[in-house]
């Protein structure tokens, strides 16, 4: 499983209708990572840019599109930003094997 960084953004309308009727998102979000087969570590409403950051645990890539296509389709959210994480040990190996790519910058 993967680590995945998801950061959403919410209409305004999704924002009016929070402030009108307030509700736990979080257990929505974790329901829908838990449907994929994922695992939700943390949610945080948060300031910016973004209004919502979560820290996922998912099976493989297209679990998590799955997430962002089913949650964005419905029209609530103005962003869905995933980005994958790697740990310490996957940074690593990545480093290693940096070494070994065969690349040729632009001449």
């Amino acid at each position: 499983m993967g680590f995945y960084l998801i950061q959403v953004g919410y209409t305004g309308g999704a924002e009016n209708a929070l402030v009108d009727h307030p509700q736990n998102r979080e257990e929505a979000a974790r329901k829908a990572i838990k449907s994929v087969g994922g695992k939700m570590h943390s949610f945080h409403f948060s300031f910016g840019e973004y209004d919502v950051v979560i820290i996922a645990e998912m099976p493989n890539n297209v679990a998590a599109a799955g997430v962002a296509l089913a949650t964005t389709a419905r029209g609530a959210l103005s962003k869905f930003h995933t980005t994958t994480l790697l740990t310490t040990e996957e940074g690593m190996e990545a480093m290693k094997l940096a070494k070994k790519v065969a690349y040729a910058p632009p001449a």
